[in-house]
């Protein structure tokens, strides 16, 4: 059953009032990707155990796959169930029409990426298009996100080492940030500090120091979030979350856990046809990367319900 107006803006109240207190307690919201629903439960379950609040997100793939409104019920009822505080995330929706769509279902922080579906999108179809979906959220009060351009890498694991010489070319910079923001009207700004999505065979390489020029130079009640937070050195979010970032997007570091969990455990089990029996490995194996992230972006026991 669909959620009513009253309790969507009971629910984004409460999303806003999460990410003040980021700021204010210095730590990090985990956002962490699903596409089925062992993985939200393995989410949940970690929210649980740490009391950490969390938000679960889907972009257009898994939109597809699991359906919006279907997904807005099964959060309600996991957090229900489970007694923790979790939001959901629209991840890099490329078109204005989607993020609509999830603002009406309810759901409460949405990331519009129109460079997403198209690469070569002008500033000015992606500001026009980032405003229109900012006007659109006020009628509910939820909390948009935005990119001035396409973020690199995507959520596979890469053969290849990481050319920063050409990444470095797509960092934001304090002034472009500040522009954008203004110009959108966006509460989360979506920094490019090195941060990529994916898994590489060579570590990831985060400048903070200018994450904290773009956090001195931009409005001190807007947000920001670091994308590809898998596979990344930890005690880059450690200084992140001290430094100001509000949301870090985990999900390939999810989806390697649960791939190569259940190959494992598919072999050791030739004859079993009844995948169920074979989840709780699997989803304890999520459950301890969800754990992992929760700790190093300081947000454990940081819930409130």
């Amino acid at each position: 059953m669909p959620i009513t107006l009253e309790q969507i803006r009971d629910n984004n109240s409460k999303a806003r009032q999460l990410l003040q207190r980021t700021r204010e307690q210095h730590f990090a919201v985990g956002a962490f990707n699903i596409d089925n629903q062992e993985t939200l439960i393995a989410i949940a379950k970690a929210a649980q155990k740490l009391n950490s609040p969390v938000m679960v997100e889907l972009s257009k793939n898994e939109v597809q796959s699991m359906g919006l409104q279907n997904v807005r019920e099964m959060v309600d009822n996991y957090k229900a169930e489970f007694g923790i505080e979790m939001y959901i995330n629209l991840d890099h929706s490329p078109t204005v029409e989607d993020c609509k769509a999830a603002i009406d279902a309810g759901y409460e922080f949405i990331h519009i990426d129109i460079s997403q579906g198209n690469h070569d999108a002008s500033d000015e179809e992606i500001i026009n298009g980032t405003r229109e979906v900012v006007e659109y959220a006020k009628y509910t009060g939820a909390v948009v996100e935005g990119e001035p351009h396409y973020f690199g890498g995507s959520s596979d694991v890469f053969k290849e080492a990481i050319d920063y010489d050409e990444i470095k070319k797509t960092f934001s910079t304090p002034e472009s940030a500040k522009e954008f923001i203004e110009a959108t009207g966006i509460d989360t700004f979506a920094a490019a500090i090195g941060n990529l999505h994916g898994k590489y065979p060579v570590p990831k390489i985060l400048d903070l120091d200018l994450l904290q020029r773009i956090r001195d130079a931009i409005d001190p009640k807007k947000f920001i979030s670091l994308h590809g937070g898998s596979d990344t050195p930890l005690h880059y979010f450690e200084s992140a979350a001290k430094i100001g970032v509000s949301k870090v997007n985990v999900n390939t570091d999810l989806r390697f856990a649960f791939r190569t969990t259940m190959d494992e455990v598919l072999d050791e089990n030739p004859d079993q046809y009844a995948v169920v029996k074979l989840m709780p490995e699997v989803e304890n194996a999520v459950q301890k990367v969800v754990e992992e992230k929760i700790s190093v972006f300081n947000s454990t026991g940081k819930a409130v319900i």
